[in-house]
């Protein structure tokens, strides 16, 4: 293990989960990257085993489905049950696989990415948004548990990020969801990974249980009742 500790970052192969372990990497932390392919540890957050995990110090819980799309009234058993399992009960089986270890140790940092989907809800994917909405009950709750004992458990809650699933999205698309970002901008996956790098940090013993948007302003209030001119 490396002065800086020991990290595990789901969905790490590609994406905001690549540019999270590299940037642990770059802090000094020993990285195991856990994946469906293409990773140190290969296995299926919602259903199958994990190894031992009891010397994790930085669990960050990234994996997740995104691409399930379906109005509420033709979307199927399978297809809510599949992303409550990874994107919700994945996270926490991630999670409860660490937290045996930080316990014992009386240190740990948790870190689970979920969407700003979890504050606003998202047209057309009903079972997403609902997942995600679930992991910020699970952070706060497991918050004030490990409080106690040295844990750290935060939320970073993405808008819309220039991963390759995004930029593969048609322009008008994209187009459109900036229209509707004030800053005008895709979030970079190295901005992410930037804010889980502090939440790493031993300064940020004390911000836990926390929901923090990293979003270009997507997430707030936009209507004014004052003058429309820029």
């Amino acid at each position: 293990m490396t002065e800086a500790g020991k990290a595990l970052v789901t969905g790490a192969a590609r994406g905001i989960g690549a540019a999270i372990a590299a940037r642990l990497r770059e802090d000094g932390f020993e990285v195991l990257t856990l994946d469906l392919r293409d990773a140190d540890i290969v296995l299926d957050v919602a259903r199958d085993p994990f190894p031992p995990l009891e010397d994790i110090d930085v669990c960050v819980a990234n994996a997740g489905i995104t691409t399930t799309i379906a109005p509420a009234h033709r979307m199927s058993d399978e297809q809510w049950r599949r992303d409550i399992d990874v994107n919700l009960t994945g996270a926490f089986r991630t999670v409860q696989a660490c937290l045996g270890g930080m316990l014992r140790r009386g240190h740990g940092r948790v870190i689970v990415i979920s969407s700003i989907a979890a504050l606003g809800g998202l047209p057309g994917q009903v079972a997403y948004a609902a997942s995600k909405s679930g992991q910020l009950g699970m952070v706060r709750t497991l918050a004030t548990e490990t409080a106690p004992h040295g844990i750290t458990v935060n939320a970073l809650l993405p808008g819309l990020v220039a991963t390759e699933q995004v930029l593969a999205m048609p322009a008008a698309v994209r187009e459109r969801a900036l229209r509707a970002t004030p800053s005008r901008k895709l979030v970079e996956p190295a901005e992410i990974a930037a804010a889980v790098a502090f939440l790493a940090r031993p300064e940020a013993s004390q911000l836990t249980g926390q929901t923090i948007s990293i979003d270009g302003a997507a997430s707030l209030n936009r209507l004014s009742l004052g003058s429309e001119r820029d």
